[in-house]
């Protein structure tokens, strides 16, 4: 079997080739594993391989005095981590502004190159840039998918579902994450794989990010701390104070900062921003960024536990329920030209993801782990968040939704509220 015949479908397939049609460029942009080279090698007709072994000088060097040979080939033509050589951003976009034609080159990047100095254009009108991300469940066929995120906007909300996952699976795909190579693994073996991926973080691939020389140990302390603190509205000084307590570490605030700044340049850490919408009352909302890893096996590895742990702590499993979670909802929303947001206002009612599409319309979504408790609490929130938002001003919810790690059905309430367990979630 060849590898594009083994290859598992990605949402960002058809993203990809959509933004390809209406541009000379793209970027594709995101961690490490997540599978951005071999979805880009599915649609393009040659490559360059920038850091492949004993031609990355040379080609470090013909991007310096002659980046034009560099791009020869047969167009969609794949720049595999472009950011080694950053010149080769205008070259593309130089040779995308003199061709008639669109789709031309694919760049990929696992980081943002520390040193944009020697780039002159911003690539506005000539480039499109794509977030990929670890694997959704639905893209890893975990998840049935027999909700679409996407019907429910255009207002299908009679759903009718089954997930295949119990609360020790959802566990287990929590730990293993959604890199792509672990999704066909043993058990043991696919677990091993986060562990792998934050020791090369410490070790190596922070250190990339901006050049700067940092202590693997204190960047180990640093995602510990991270970790904990997953879903939160936390500020680096309370980073800090977690530190000096839990991890016995003094980083002061500044180099949290940096740290912090590193890790996102290498697409370790995605936080998510604070929705502002229109209420019918004066209330202060929260405008922090709640704290997230694009993937929650990078907080299960970073504190060094697995299924079994999550399972015997549900408050922690709770917590980083909630990054998988966001995850998905990520990539679904990508797909509807959508981004996912947190709401928070200073009487401390919360919701925990707000899909908001380019158009206007949005979805409120808790988070809940499962039970009739939890689930009824979750269902309170939204419908008094709900019963907040000035219709006038803006559209009302497209839908309000309990998205669940246990339960076997995807249903809706008497209250209109959606319960839907994420093993039947997709775009």
């Amino acid at each position: 079997m060849t590898q594009k015949e083994k290859y598992r479908h990605r949402i960002a397939d058809r993203l990809l080739e959509r933004k390809l049609k209406g541009k000379g460029a793209v970027l594709v942009e995101g961690a490490k594993w997540c599978g951005k080279t071999t979805t880009a090698e599915q649609i393009c007709n040659s490559v360059l391989y920038m850091s492949e072994p004993g031609k990355r000088e040379q080609n470090e060097q013909l991007a310096r005095i002659n980046p034009a040979l560099l791009l020869r080939g047969e167009k969609p033509r794949l720049i595999d981590e472009w950011q080694v050589a950053p010149k080769l951003w205008d070259a593309v976009r130089f040779e995308a502004d003199h061709s008639p034609d669109l789709g031309l080159f694919v760049l990929t990047g696992s980081s943002v190159p520390p040193d944009m100095s020697e780039v002159i254009h911003s690539g506005t009108g000539r480039f499109a840039w794509l977030k990929m991300r670890p694997m959704s469940l639905w893209e890893s066929g975990e998840s049935t998918g027999d909700v679409s995120l996407g019907s429910l906007f255009e207002g299908n909300l009679e759903i009718a579902g089954v997930s295949a996952l119990d609360l020790e699976k959802v566990a287990f795909v929590t730990c293993r994450g959604g890199w792509p190579l672990s999704v066909d693994m043993d058990d043991e073996i696919a677990l091993d794989q986060a562990f792998d991926y934050v020791s090369a973080v410490e070790k190596r691939d922070i250190q990339q990010a901006d050049g700067v020389d940092r202590d693997p140990v204190r960047v180990h302390r640093l995602l510990r701390s991270y970790s904990r603190h997953q879903g939160a509205q936390v500020s680096n000084s309370a980073i800090r104070d977690d530190l000096i307590e839990n991890e016995g570490e003094t980083l002061d605030v500044d180099t949290i900062a940096a740290y912090i700044k590193a890790l996102k340049r290498i697409f370790v850490i995605e936080d998510v921003e604070a929705w502002n919408p229109n209420l019918r009352s004066k209330t202060a909302i929260r405008s922090s960024d709640t704290r997230y890893f694009t993937d929650p096996s990078i907080a299960t590895a970073s504190l060094g536990i697995g299924p079994k742990d999550l399972i015997a702590d549900l408050n922690t499993f709770g917590l980083i329920f909630e990054t998988l979670c966001m995850r998905d909802l990520r990539v679904y929303a990508e797909a509807l030209n959508g981004n996912v947001y947190h709401y928070r206002d200073k009487n401390g009612l919360e919701c925990d993801a707000v899909v908001h599409l380019r158009d206007g319309r949005y979805g409120l979504v808790e988070i809940k782990l499962g039970g009739d408790n939890l689930i009824n609490q979750g269902a309170s929130t939204l419908l008094t968040l709900a019963g907040k938002i000035d219709t006038s001003k803006m559209k009302k919810p497209s839908f309000l939704m309990v998205l669940t790690a246990s339960g076997d059905f995807a249903y809706r309430r008497e209250d209109g509220v959606l319960v839907v367990p994420v093993g039947c979630l997709k775009d």
